[in-house]
């Protein structure tokens, strides 16, 4: 009996599942785990109605896929129903490999692997128990298959991974200026000699997608008060490994245990609530710094942060260090964990990176920045760098 399953989302409406292979990888304990992955990590905590998962994400991803890949289909562009499969496995599992609290605790708990690795390393799990069926998807991931633009659909600067992103944390976050016009950008979407690029007629758009990136770090991913929220957690997690705290499985294995004795079985069985339950625990520990740490996490009593156009001052860093230590009393060094400066940092555009190119009628291709439009060029002018330091509230 053919599979015919239907998901309603909040964002996009009803999302069809009409693929046999693919019913089955949803319902793969490694991709049901994202239902246990906060999206947004701690930005809940300033824009309360931003709690969705990792899996609401994935699912709008490969819905945003499906349309693309229709529209593609429907410009002539050669697809076959086996690549079109591999394509929207590709785009499911592309954030697979995210560990607790997405990207707020991804260099913490598996220190140098980043979640794509880990992601591939599931779906060559996955392509084993389902008898080599994922090779393509595979290829499509890695970006070593021959049509390069549906690599690029899933992974660029244009991909439906961003367009999903944009669109879904703005709708859960109540931050309308981070909305973007993607059904109209998938209608503009074109291939010309194997690469995926906007037609002419789709700079709007493109220009309405670059501005909405840019105010969303400004207003949301950047915020202050997310800032604080994530270090403080990241800090939890080092405070921990620093101490040898000790807390239920899996995740005492990252905390106590080398990296490279952890397996990926461990891996997927980790997630956000082994991380709050391990809060909830040191919250009474004996350590003052980890309990500190982890009250503020779970009651909301967060570090203040001010942000600087400059370097903090060294010896404004100090200050604050001395006045924490005395009024805590604690060391100049345990001070150091809640007293601290970093810098936050974003690009609208990676210029290096696969460049959007729009293709014009006369046959003629130009690279986003290469666009005679005042608000494309303000819009991709430098990075979002902000300075920062955070500091109890004594």
């Amino acid at each position: 009996m053919p599979v015919h399953k239907i998901i309603n989302d909040p964002v996009y409406g009803f999302i069809t599942i009409d693929d046999e292979l693919i019913f089955k990888i949803i319902a793969h304990p490694y991709y049901q785990r994202l239902r246990r992955i906060q999206q947004m990590a701690m930005a809940h905590l300033v824009y309360p109605g931003a709690v969705h998962t990792r899996l609401h994400h994935s699912l709008g991803a490969y819905h945003l896929m499906c349309i693309a890949l229709q529209e593609l289909t429907r410009k002539g562009v050669e697809i076959t129903q086996q690549e079109q499969q591999a394509a929207k496995i590709a785009i499911l599992l592309h954030d697979v490999g995210h560990g607790p609290y997405s990207h707020a605790l991804e260099q913490v708990l598996a220190e140098g692997v980043h979640h794509e690795k880990i992601s591939l390393l599931i779906i060559e799990e996955l392509n084993k128990i389902y008898d080599g069926k994922l090779q393509m998807a595979l290829e499509i991931f890695n970006d070593t298959y021959h049509k390069k633009f549906l690599h690029q659909l899933v992974s660029g600067q244009l991909d439906v991974d961003r367009m999903d992103y944009l669109t879904r944390d703005s709708f859960f976050s109540g931050v309308i200026e981070g909305y973007v016009a993607y059904d109209r950008i998938l209608k503009m979407i074109t291939v010309y000699n194997g690469e995926l690029m906007i037609e002419e007629k789709g700079i709007y758009s493109i220009e309405k997608f670059l501005i909405a990136r840019r105010l969303m770090y400004r207003q949301v991913y950047l915020h202050k008060t997310v800032v604080s929220a994530e270090q403080m957690l990241q800090r939890i997690i080092k405070r921990a490994k620093h101490i040898n705290a000790l807390c239920q499985e899996p995740l005492n294995s990252f905390i106590n245990t080398p990296l490279q004795n952890v397996t990926l079985e461990q891996f997927c069985c980790l997630d956000d609530a082994d991380v709050m339950m391990a809060i909830k625990t040191w919250c009474t520990h004996t350590d003052k710094i980890l309990a500190l740490l982890c009250n503020g996490i779970l009651n909301r009593k967060l570090l203040k942060v001010k942000y600087f156009s400059e370097f903090i001052n060294e010896s404004f860093l100090n200050q604050k260090q001395v006045e924490a230590s005395e009024k805590l009393n604690i060391s100049i060094e345990e001070a150091t964990w809640l007293v601290f400066a970093g810098e936050a940092t974003s690009s609208t555009y990676d210029f290096d990176n696969t460049p959007i190119n729009i293709l014009y009628k006369d046959g003629s291709i130009k690279n986003v920045s290469e666009v005679d439009d005042a608000l494309i060029n303000e819009s991709l002018r430098g990075n979002i760098k902000k300075y920062y330091i955070c500091y109890p509230s004594l």
